[in-house]
């Protein structure tokens, strides 16, 4: 239920999957708590840094009356600038990706298409998080900082694009880059180019047209019309294929022995009958 609360995109999901496989669970059900009750006070995101002030707890059995403000740091590793542009190069030969991120959607399949140039958009593994907190507890990530983890979940859901800038590159420089490609400038332009207005029609059919009648004076005339039908009317020859019933066969049907083709033979065969009636006809 926790995850649903605080993720429902898969991106928000994955971004919480991706910090429960090396974090302690424990602590983990604490940061929820955190998150869920409003104990961080202030949170924001500045050049790709997370920065936030998370309320501590009271615990009178070791001393602790009053609470504190401690402040939390979460920093994801940054993908390289060489490696940003090799993923530009390959996000904009896909017009499916390109066209989307171009709208403001980011698609289902864009950590795939990092995967194809062995980078991840999502935090993989806990090396590529970088953290910190002014509490005194010396395991990290500490339930402040997962409070924090569970808020950036929710933001991500909001803004999915948070995940391009928390890797290093903002959403518009991305669509800037982008827009260079040869798809993505043919997609900004369609994009920019206005929708003609809509323009209201009194009916959405053909608006008939009125004809003046010919000044026919007899039912005759009306029915024979102006000109008169040719007396005899032209035939078209049938086309005919000689041998077509035997041509399915192949030149060399597998009865066939002899060297010569099939075909032709019957062609020859068929040429001479029709010649033959041809001439007894005429007899």
């Amino acid at each position: 239920m926790a995850k649903q609360q605080f993720s429902k995109t898969w991106w928000g999901k994955r971004f919480i999957a991706a910090l429960e496989r090396f974090s302690d669970s424990a602590r983990l059900g604490r940061g929820r708590s955190y998150a869920r009750n409003g104990k961080v006070k202030e949170f924001q995101i500045v050049d790709g840094i997370i920065k936030a002030r998370v309320r501590g707890s009271i615990n009178r059995h070791l001393g602790v009356y009053k609470e504190h403000l401690y402040k939390t740091k979460i920093e994801i590793k940054k993908i390289s600038s060489a490696d940003w542009s090799k993923a530009i190069s390959y996000l904009g030969s896909k017009a499916s990706l390109v066209s989307k991120l171009l709208m403001n959607e980011v698609p289902d399949n864009i950590d795939d298409a990092f995967g194809h140039l062995n980078l991840h958009l999502l935090p993989y593994r806990s090396d590529e998080f970088h953290t910190s907190c002014s509490c005194p507890d010396l395991s990290n990530p500490c339930k402040h900082i997962a409070g924090v983890y569970y808020l950036v979940a929710s933001e991500l859901d909001r803004d999915p694009f948070l995940l391009f800038e928390l890797r290093g590159l903002e959403r518009s420089r991305l669509q800037a880059e982008l827009a260079q490609t040869p798809l993505g400038k043919v997609l900004s332009e369609a994009i920019a180019t206005p929708e003609s207005p809509i323009e209201p029609l009194e009916s959405y059919y053909t608006t008939p047209e009125k004809l003046e009648l010919p000044d026919v004076r007899r039912p005759k005339d009306f029915w024979h019309g102006a000109k008169r039908l040719p007396q005899q009317m032209e035939t078209a020859s049938v086309a005919s294929i000689p041998a077509i019933a035997v041509k399915k066969a192949g030149d060399f049907p597998p009865f066939w022995r002899q060297d010569n083709s099939f075909i032709e033979v019957m062609e020859e065969l068929y040429r001479r009958v029709r010649t033959k009636n041809k001439g007894a006809g005429l007899a």
